[in-house]
């Protein structure tokens, strides 16, 4: 069973059900400090978690409830935010509750400080990991990349084609492919656009001739930029309509690699509602040092190097 993996992603794993159906599973699981999930499914006022372990009830003490919680370096939000979602956990002891029924004193704060040391402690700066989208800000996404452990995916790395917010791309809970791009006095920052493909590889799925779909992102005085994919856009005449955000029915005029241009016509335009899709990744490594997206004999050179 793969113990370090974004909160959530683990509770219906076979191994991790089997663990929780018995109290001998639950003493088994303490023994080998194997990390589990359940679901939180109320806080008390001292900020004690309640988790739904199906053959017993468990007890997360606010102290154990995150790592940084005993410190103050993590609000108590970080607690509280749990209710009725998965929390992964170790088992610490099982005792007697006042009722006399058994109870499990659990702590989310030990998986996680497995997950940094066996984990994210080990990170290189390009490496490619899991991580699962928890809440979105202007200035990028915030990402699980272990245990409810998050890392921060600026907007600027998201995609080649420029957005406005986060929630063009992702929505909370979306499950995504990301890389290492630095790590910095253990906090550690995601980069996404490098996985969606080269200028080459998108531009390979059209032709010139074709009528396709398309995004406008931005208008200037020389044309408009619309994004075909999230990592290829083209240029396209002016027209009075257009404002960015719209979606544009766009004839190929041509395609240029070596000036790295598509030459675009717009057909029509139209209101658009984001309705974010997974994305289609191109690397299927584990690790990459550096990533070329310019065409190779290109006049422009974009590049990253880990």
């Amino acid at each position: 069973m793969e113990a370090f993996l974004p909160e959530g992603k683990l509770i219906q794993c076979k191994q991790n059900r089997d663990y929780l159906t018995s109290e001998s599973g639950l003493y088994e699981a303490m023994t080998n400090r194997v990390i589990l999930e359940a679901r939180a499914v109320m806080c008390d006022a001292a900020h004690n978690l309640t988790v739904d372990l199906g053959c017993m009830r468990g007890i997360i003490p606010r102290e154990e409830g995150a790592l940084g919680i005993r410190d103050g370096s993590v609000r108590d939000i970080a607690v509280i935010s749990r209710v009725n979602r998965p929390v992964c956990f170790t088992v610490k002891e099982i005792t007697r509750g006042k009722d006399g029924e058994p109870l499990a004193v659990l702590s989310r704060e030990d998986a996680q400080r497995l997950c940094t040391e066996h984990f994210i402690g080990s990170l290189q700066c390009g490496d490619v990991i899991d991580a699962r989208i928890t809440h979105l800000e202007s200035f990028g996404a915030f990402a699980d990349i272990g245990c409810g452990i998050a890392a921060l995916l600026p907007i600027d790395a998201i995609s080649v084609s420029r957005i406005d917010h986060p929630r063009e791309r992702f929505y909370t809970g979306m499950d995504i492919k990301t890389v290492v791009r630095s790590i910095e006095n253990g906090r550690i920052s995601l980069s996404h656009k490098e996985l969606l493909g080269t200028w080459e590889e998108n531009a390979a799925s059209f032709i010139p001739g074709e009528t396709v779909t398309g995004i406008i992102r931005s208008v200037e005085t020389y044309g408009a930029f619309v994004e075909l994919t999230p990592n290829l856009a083209g240029l396209a005449e002016l027209r009075d309509d257009l404002r960015p955000g719209m979606q544009a029915s766009v004839y190929i005029k041509s395609i240029l690699p070596q000036k790295m241009k598509i030459k675009l016509i717009i057909i029509d335009v139209f209101e658009y509602n984001y309705h974010p899709q997974q994305p289609r990744y191109y690397f299927e490594g584990s690790h990459m040092d550096h990533f070329l997206y310019s065409p190779v004999g290109s006049t422009k050179l974009v590049e990253t190097v880990f």
